[in-house]
């Protein structure tokens, strides 16, 4: 288009000017330029015209146009600049239901984001449904006290003020071997308060906070031990998803540590009795031929308490007829151990009703205190241990 209008100025120049005075030779040659380019455009238009079939539209004018087909500089936007959404803008609800979808991992990662997360990643309430989710089931109220000495221990006000800085900062340290963990709680200025429910999640995950529990069929299911459930000392392994288990020392065996506990094997103590005291048994007067029972048993005197599974059984002198069976009202209550073979020394054992206490003797061992199974999912747990082939 610039070419075409120089070459139409030119021409009306010398348009102009061939009447003033003569052409000199180059005008010619440029006027005849000009001419034969006019021509051929002109030519050009035309037929472009005819085939796009555009020429209506293409002489429009702008204020007829369509509005997407206008020219940007034409159009008049006013644009609001918005700033950006942040998690943090959302109402409390939904933020705090959000929270409480995130799993463990989410919510540590997720406290490493500013300080206002950092605080609501860390309440209680959060970790409550994570600890009873894959806490609840080995830990009890023994646990939680071990967990609140640890706690004293590491608030011991006598020690020193810089002692007790380096020990609060190597209590927290067990977060380190966990991979999620490590990277946001590193930093003093993350530590966490080691009273919180996260802090005690943390530390159960890493491996270096011992806590009680009971564990079925202890040392791989020994022989010895076969349906029966001794107090430990656990140790959780996040590599294999498995436990660590210290037996007590006790008499003179040294102290027993076994690993590759699975889940299924630990419960967390149905009652609050030590392992070397004699539980009171409540439930004398309610055992029936049929139910299903755990009883203390130890070796000697110095040996801890576990607990042993059997069943009420019938007398001798009764015909096991459900309609003429009186053993619920006898003294004398039938304990029978089934997983051992008829004729075995540990196959039935017999205990007073009303005045039961530790009996026993050095050959046999020492019974103890009795408590009745009620809930069915204990009894089942017990079914599934059972041992493939008969005891001797």
């Amino acid at each position: 288009m610039l070419f075409f209008l120089i070459s139409c100025l030119s021409f009306i120049i010398l348009s102009k000017s061939l009447s003033l005075k003569p052409l000199p030779p180059w005008a010619s040659k440029l006027k005849l330029l000009s001419i034969w380019f006019w021509q051929e455009f002109s030519s050009f238009l035309v037929s472009w015209s005819r085939e796009s079939k555009l020429t209506g539209s293409f002489f429009q004018s702008p204020a007829s146009m369509p509005m997407n087909k206008r020219p940007a500089s034409l159009k008049l936007e006013i644009v609001e600049e918005t700033p950006e959404m942040s998690i943090l803008d959302l109402p409390e609800l939904a933020l705090e239901c959000i929270l409480g979808k995130l799993p463990p991992s989410g919510l540590c990662r997720m406290a490493g984001v500013c300080r206002s997360l950092r605080d609501r990643c860390r309440s209680n309430h959060l970790w409550e449904s994570h600890m009873k989710k894959k806490w609840g089931g080995v830990i009890d109220r023994a646990a939680y006290r071990e967990w609140q000495w640890h706690i004293a221990s590491m608030k011991d006000v006598s020690a020193p003020r810089k002692t007790k800085k380096k020990s609060l900062v190597m209590s927290l340290s067990c977060m380190c071997s966990i991979p999620w963990a490590r990277s946001k709680y590193d930093k003093p200025r993350s530590s966490l308060p080691v009273d919180s429910i996260m802090s005690w999640y943390l530390a159960l995950e890493s491996g270096k906070f011992w806590f009680p529990a009971q564990v079925y069929n202890r040392e791989h299911g020994h022989v010895g031990f076969m349906l029966s459930c001794y107090d430990a000392e656990l140790s959780y392994d996040s590599r294999t998803d498995t436990f660590y288990a210290r037996y007590p020392p006790h008499g003179r065996r040294t102290a027993v540590i076994e690993d590759g506990v699975q889940w299924d094997r630990i419960r967390a103590p149905p009652v609050d009795t030590p392992p070397h005291d004699l539980h009171v048994s409540d439930c004398l007067n309610d055992l029936h031929p049929g139910d299903h029972i755990e009883i203390q048993w130890r070796r000697n005197k110095e040996f801890p308490y576990g607990w042993w599974y059997g069943v009420v059984g019938h007398l001798e002198s009764c015909d096991r007829n459900e309609n003429h069976c009186l053993c619920s009202y006898s003294d004398t209550v039938v304990l029978e151990f089934n997983q051992y073979t008829h004729g075995s020394r540990w196959r039935q054992t017999t205990i007073s009703r009303k005045d039961h206490r530790e009996e026993g003797n050095e050959a046999d061992g020492f019974y103890g205190g009795i408590r009745k199974l009620y809930c069915k999912e204990e009894i089942s747990t017990w079914k599934r241990l059972w041992p493939k082939e008969v005891l001797e």
